[in-house]
């Protein structure tokens, strides 16, 4: 989460047609440039003339931001209130994408319109229509058309502003009032949804299948006008069913749902992409296309290759110390370049204990996130690859300690990014600002501890001395703190990155003392968290609205609560009835909400980042739901699913690559295709912040005004305020995708609280796999033949597995191939989509090899791990 400057804050980038009204004055002098130059300037590094009637600028090669070249014009008068229309024709030589402002001619340069437009070689009119936010005696028209590596020709014609312009009354397309998951329902579990209308009796609801046949029907449920939505809406569940399948749809009143499907092997690709997400945003390191794909590929960043100031020997901001530190490595933390401990230090403890549950829970699948499983370049090392992904991140934030015979020596800095914001979009390799190091702080210094602890734990089977490392920070860290605990980060640090203040630290010593107690089991640490204020109040614990980088104690809770530790068993019991006491919470906010999400804020005030309170929320229901086995906490989690693939008022998915309607121009700096046809748009399993009743940046306060509280959001990239990503937002995610991955592949999906898994033998898919391929240079041609070796007929069958090496396969036949990095897919073709009991399946395909071609080691058929013949 970062906080932008206005300079670098965006309207709609496509051209936005006025509402007829009669127009004001003219404000631009020589708009049509008849006269000239006249009234126009132009940075001095791109001089501009008129050319054929048009004003040309010529913008030199290697700009690194919009700002860096710019035409315009000055000493526009704007009255608060009043709407104006701005347009003019433009074209360039190259194509590009420029930022089109009125803003403040001097600092802060506040923006009344941010909009980024594409350029092309054809000439193209652009229209904007914005009301001006504040009294202006002397505005200024910026085109902004700097940040280009080509140099190229901007021209310019039929500028014109005027007032007296009625700005369109935004409306988001919702699509079908019919609202689900649109990726879909696990078989046993609970299955429902939500239908907007202005009618109050019940209506008719009808499932059917993909051919269009009627499957199931009942009628809804009137629930009145929904508070988080102002909408009108009806709930209906069809629970009862449970035949999987693809693309069922649900159809009320004439309208129809989005299509989803019902199976037990729905989320474990989210598992997968929502980890992929943390090796994606690495810094440091090249990206490799073998893992991600050739257009997620990159170079590493931040390695003190030109431009690139590195981040090898990092100074302190002025005033703050006179040494220089190591802080390669790490994740960004968001649509920035920064590198935030407290933010940091949530998520590398999230993406760990989503590990640490599979030794705890036993429902819990750990062959899922095991070594050669996930994409990371560090597969093949013995270590679970959730594990190498996360010892990226702690490497670094222990790496941010101050140095042993410094003042304030333990002490961790806040946080290290650009001395100054820079724009989008703009490649990590590609970032010219110096870097700093910010002030150390309590709160950071506290997330290290916290962090470190546990990472101490997990690492002792792997690396032994990784682990002795981690402890001794974690040790050290809070003895630093305990020093000096209340020095806090400034509200006002916020220039190149968000400031991440915090003026309240004791939930992160509780974090801190339990991650402490639960490694080393002193008694220090067990007095710490029992003499704590917070300890044993379940809402000062679990706040209701939800965990946060600010707001850390339940993880500490949690981690009591579920991993084997020395308190007594009436500490454990209290422990485990503050998770309780909170589950029961989220979960009755869940029924009584008319689109089933676990997230009830005070006031309905949905936060920056609400997505992540309502999966925060839904790690505590999941862990209650583990310790008691109680399917009303499961059920909470899946409604809280649902509502984030798409059961929701704006019928959204809020993850990259998941339903029909997923949002996919998330803000973030090199995953930018709305400003950069080249660049991609965000990876799958990227979950978006969500509804946010601020509304801070222009985009947002352009088209969101008097949202309802869950309809704050606008899929754009520069709504940072509602759609930016973090690492904080996926961690969470990754640990709920794995949990209801767990559910459908044999986990308590349903039935008796506490049923022990695979019960029944027909919830499980046996198989065996053999691999059997000829090698030769540069080359291979393998056979893979699949058994199912359970009690019943496998109809249809999708056999997953991971190279070991650079391994591509180029030619495949009696099944579809599909490879994305090392990560292959096999789907049958037409003629054998079915395996009887007891009988075999094969396919084959051809390949090219740089390393030996080694064989496979594991396979997973229908989400279930194969043995290997």
């Amino acid at each position: 989460m970062l906080a932008v400057a206005g300079l670098l804050a965006g309207a709609l980038s496509v051209p936005v047609l006025a509402a007829e009204s009669a127009p004001g004055p003219e404000l631009i002098t020589n708009g049509d440039f008849a006269a000239g130059t006249t009234g126009w300037w132009s940075t001095e590094n791109s001089p501009a003339d008129v050319v054929d009637g048009r004003l040309c600028a010529e913008v030199p090669a290697g700009t690194q931001n919009p700002w860096d070249a710019i035409v315009g014009q000055n000493d526009l008068p704007l009255t608060l209130g009043e709407g104006y229309e701005l347009s003019y024709t433009a074209s360039a030589t190259s194509p590009v994408t420029i930022r089109t402002n009125v803003q403040m001619a001097v600092e802060p340069w506040s923006t009344e319109l941010a909009a980024p437009d594409q350029i092309t070689a054809e000439a193209q009119t652009f229209t904007h229509v914005f009301t001006a936010k504040a009294d202006h005696e002397a505005a200024q028209l910026a085109f902004q058309i700097g940040g280009s590596d080509e140099a190229y020709t901007f021209c310019v014609d039929d500028v014109s502003l005027r007032g007296g312009a009625e700005p369109p009354r935004y409306e988001p397309d919702t699509g079908s009032p019919v609202r689900v998951n649109q990726v879909g329902y696990l078989t046993e579990g609970p299955k429902s949804g939500t239908f907007v209308t202005e009618k109050t009796e019940p209506l008719t609801w009808t499932l059917k299948d993909a051919d269009g046949e009627e499957q199931a029907s009942g009628t809804t449920e009137p629930q009145g006008t929904d508070p988080t939505s102002f909408q009108n809406v009806h709930t209906f569940d069809f629970d009862d069913f449970t035949e999987a399948g693809e693309g069922y749809t649900v159809s009320v009143d004439g309208e129809t749902s989005e299509p989803f499907d019902i199976g037990n092997d729905l989320y474990s690709s989210l598992r997968s992409d929502a980890l992929a997400y943390f090796y994606h945003n690495r810094s440091g390191i090249e990206i490799e296309a073998d893992l991600v794909g050739e257009e997620y590929a990159r170079p590493a960043g931040h390695v003190g290759v030109e431009p690139n100031q590195g981040d090898l020997e990092v100074p302190c901001q002025e005033g703050v110390c006179d040494y220089t530190l190591d802080v390669s490595g790490g994740w960004y933390d968001a649509g920035d370049h920064g590198k935030y401990v407290v933010n940091g230090g949530i998520s590398v403890a999230q993406v760990m204990s989503n590990f640490e549950r599979t030794l705890t829970a036993e429902n819990a699948d750990g062959s899922a996130l095991g070594d050669g499983e996930l994409r990371v370049p560090e597969r093949g090392n013995g270590v679970p690859d959730v594990l190498d992904e996360a010892r990226w991140q702690m490497d670094f934030l222990m790496k941010m300690m101050v140095p042993e015979g410094e003042e304030l020596a333990g002490m961790a800095h806040h946080k290290i990014h650009d001395r100054e914001w820079t724009g989008l979009p703009l490649l990590p390799h590609e970032d010219p600002q110096p870097r700093e190091l910010h002030p150390p702080s309590t709160a950071a210094t506290l997330n290290v501890a916290a962090s470190a602890a546990q990472c101490a734990r997990l690492f002792e089977e792997y690396d032994a001395d990784f682990a002795a490392r981690c402890l001794e920070a974690a040790e050290t860290a809070w003895a630093a703190a305990k020093a000096n605990p209340d020095m806090l980060a400034d509200p006002n640090d916020g220039t190149g990155g968000g400031a991440y203040s915090d003026n309240e630290v004791s939930d992160e010593f509780y974090w801190a003392a339990a991650e402490l107690f639960v490694t080393t089991g002193k008694d220090t640490y067990r007095q710490e968290v029992l003499n704590s204020e917070l300890h044993g109040d379940a809402e000062a614990v679990f706040p209701r609205g939800g965990m946060s980088w600010g707001a850390t104690a339940g993880l500490g809770a949690l981690s009591l609560a579920t991993v084997p530790n020395d308190l007594t068993d009436a500490q454990l019991r209290q422990v485990r009835g503050m998770v309780t006491e909170a589950a029961d919470g989220y979960a009755a906010d869940s029924r009584g909400a008319a689109y089933g999400v676990p997230y009830a804020p005070e006031g309905n005030h949905y936060v920056w980042g609400s997505n992540s309170q309502v999966l925060n929320n839904m790690i505590v229901l999941a862990t209650a739901h583990d310790l008691t086995g109680e399917t009303a906490y499961r059920d909470a989690v899946l409604r809280g699913l649902d509502y984030l693939l798409g059961r929701n008022p704006l019928n959204q998915s809020y993850v990259t690559g998941y339903g029909e309607r997923d949002s996919r121009n998330q803000h973030h700096r090199f995953w930018a295709n709305q400003l950069d046809a080249d660049l991609p748009n965000p990876a799958p399993g990227s979950v978006a912040g969500g509804p946010n009743v601020e509304i801070q940046d222009p985009v947002a306060q352009d088209k969101l005004q008097g949202c309802a509280p869950a309809m704050c959001y606008i899929d754009h990239i520069e709504s940072w305020a509602t759609n930016e990503i973090t690492i904080n937002w996926n961690a969470p995610l990754a640990w709920i995708a794995s949990y209801v991955d767990d559910l459908g592949q044999g986990g308590d999906q349903g039935g008796n609280p506490g049923e022990e898994p695979g019960e029944d033998p027909d919830e499980t898919a046996s198989c065996e796999v053999e691999y059997a391929s000829n090698r030769w240079g540069g080359g291979f041609s393998s056979t893979v033949t699949v058994r199912n070796t359970g009690v019943a007929t496998l109809s249809g069958w999708e056999l997953a597995w991971a190279f070991p090496d650079d391994q591509k396969i180029t030619q495949a036949w009696s099944a579809e191939v599909t490879q994305t990095g090392r990560d292959v897919v096999a789907k049958p073709a037409q003629w054998n989509t079915s395996i009887p009991m007891g009988t075999t399946v094969s396919f084959g395909f051809n390949g090219t090899a740089g390393g030996q071609a080694a064989d496979p080691a594991s396979f997973s058929l229908n989400g279930q791990k194969c043995t290997v013949k």
